[in-house]
């Protein structure tokens, strides 16, 4: 089916302010000014939440504080759920503005804490910085859920796009390094693959806001080296995915990361993981985050959330 009319009108606009990576802009400082130069939208009432509190939290070695914001929900159980989540951009743009609005509505749909994690861009810093701080995030949270308000015993990991390649690293790195034991992964449309060779690839290259270029550009500003497409820890696809937690995988129709996070879905299958995979027909990637406006938006945004709430209220016996 051809991109909806409603659909290519948000595309349309999106695209108009949205620099040109892989094309024309091939520096991260130059996105980052175009979109930082972009004329404000219209003030609007934040989501309204319990609290939201800035907190800087220890590190991995080489980045000794990572800044953390913290959302508490306005209706959730005396002793919450805990959801890691770590934002999208490619490992190059956005920030915890950026997923503000997002964050707010998860925390109070899930009922859940959520901690959303600031971890160091490409290519400033390259792989691993992200990976350690979105694991040594993890660590301290499960340390320190209890202190939070949280469940120690509750808690996931959640993250869109190249967040969602953390999302699932930190799975990876928790199954890894002994903890800590987590309850469930939220991918959202999840940048896995630096191969960038999938169908989805090709149908998808262009004309729906993400292109393949802009992809091909991102994974260019993440590695060292094309060698490191190997690594479990950049590629979750070429890992052993043995006990990782259940998850659920959203994908777009139009996207060129469709093909990837389906594939993903279906390994963790293969690997005993019980996983959820919904697509999203008529949709592009980010809509979950960006197209509030439109029903498919608010319909997958809904599903998600209720998976995380369902998720976390599965072991409410463990809850203190």
């Amino acid at each position: 089916m051809p991109l909806p009319p409603e659909w290519q009108v948000f595309v349309d606009a999106a695209t108009a302010a949205f620099p040109e990576l892989g094309t024309k802009v091939v520096d991260a400082a130059e996105a980052r000014a175009f979109l930082a130069a972009r004329p404000a939208p219209p003030a609007a009432e934040p989501v309204p939440v319990a609290a939201v509190e800035d907190w800087l939290v220890p590190g991995p070695v080489d980045a000794p504080e990572v800044p953390v914001r913290i959302y508490r929900p306005l209706d959730a159980e005396q002793t919450p759920g805990v959801v890691v989540f770590y934002h999208g951009g490619g490992f190059v743009l956005c920030n915890l503005d950026s997923h503000d609005k997002f964050c707010r509505v998860m925390a109070n749909a899930a009922g859940a804490l959520v901690i959303s994690v600031d971890y160091r861009r490409a290519p400033d810093a390259r792989f691993p910085a992200a990976t350690a701080d979105a694991y040594a995030v993890l660590r301290w949270v499960a340390d320190n859920a209890e202190a939070l308000g949280g469940d120690p015993a509750r808690i996931a990991v959640a993250g869109d796009s190249a967040g969602g390649n953390l999302a699932t690293v930190a799975a990876l790195q928790a199954r890894d390094n002994g903890g800590p034991d987590l309850v469930f992964q939220l991918l959202l449309y999840p940048m896995l693959n630096p191969a960038c060779d999938t169908v989805s690839y090709t149908e998808n290259a262009t004309g729906y806001f993400t292109t393949a270029p802009q992809m091909r550009w991102y994974w260019q500003q993440y590695l060292n080296s094309p060698a490191e497409a190997d690594d479990p820890y950049v590629n979750p696809m070429v890992a052993d995915l043995t006990g990782l937690p259940p998850a659920h995988l959203a994908t777009a129709e139009f996207d060129p990361l469709r093909d990837e996070g389906e594939i993903y879905g279906k390994l963790l299958r293969e690997a005993g993981v019980p996983t959820e995979i919904q697509r999203w027909d008529g949709t592009i990637h980010g809509f979950m985050s960006m197209a509030w406006h439109l029903p498919e938006t608010q319909r997958a945004n809904a599903a998600a959330f209720a998976a995380l709430r369902r998720a976390l209220a599965r072991t409410t016996s463990h809850s203190r």
